[in-house]
């Protein structure tokens, strides 16, 4: 089932009940869903995008583009798809089009400082009924407290994972029907975590990563009837 929303920001209409904020962006039918901490961390509160306005953005971003999952708008500005026609978009302030990418956080709210256990588990049903809505074939956690939370929700890996971020970063792990390539957080990154992250998405998209079966042969009519 396909979403259905020209929205970039918010498409899904998200509010939760704190004075700022950054919600999801990107596209409502994407293929990765890139997941972050809290805007505290991960940036974003000036742009109301995550991920933006932080010292490593820039390289985060270019990584994020090599590998496909972003456009550069300096690249083609007035571009409308990516070279396989893949629909890409942005808004007015973006500084990159989405290509079958999504991005979020697990607790979107601007909190001063760490937000406290029980906000996180308030803001846990905005991060799971997005995810859920996206449906991604690829979640793409950013850090430790993503990717512990994202192996722990939607995997059944977690107790026998260390949270190793130098070791899970870009290392395929199969999920409860997605695939998890965690991402070591940005601020963090040394000579070569670019390079591997990257060539480990270019590897994924060379593969049946959707892992989808047509079942449309047992249902009446000719059209496609896709599930994991």
């Amino acid at each position: 089932m396909q979403n259905v929303t020209d929205r970039t920001r918010n498409p899904f209409g998200m509010t939760p009940d704190c004075d700022r904020y950054v919600p999801g962006y990107g596209d409502a039918n994407a293929d990765f869903h890139v997941i972050g901490d809290h805007p505290g961390v991960h940036g974003g509160i000036d742009d109301g995008i995550p991920f933006t306005g932080e010292t490593w953005s820039a390289e985060f971003f270019a990584a994020l583009a090599d590998a496909g999952l972003v456009a550069d708008v300096a690249d083609d500005p007035d571009a409308t798809g990516d070279p396989d026609g893949t629909p890409v978009d942005r808004e007015a302030d973006a500084p990159f089009r989405v290509v079958k990418t999504f991005l979020s956080y697990l607790h979107m709210c601007v909190s001063d400082g760490t937000p406290a256990s029980e906000s996180y588990a308030d803001m846990e049903r905005f991060f799971d009924a997005e995810l859920r809505a996206i449906a991604a074939h690829v979640l793409l956690p950013v850090g430790a407290r993503a990717t512990d939370h994202v192996l722990r929700q939607y995997t059944a890996r977690a107790w026998k994972t260390e949270i190793d971020m130098d070791a899970l970063h870009g290392e395929e792990l199969l999920g409860s029907g997605w695939l998890v390539v965690p991402i070591k957080d940005p601020v963090e990154w040394e000579t070569g975590d670019a390079d591997r992250l990257v060539e480990a998405l270019r590897t994924l998209q060379a593969t049946d990563f959707r892992r989808e079966s047509d079942l449309g042969r047992f249902v009446a009519g000719s059209d496609p009837y896709l599930v994991r």
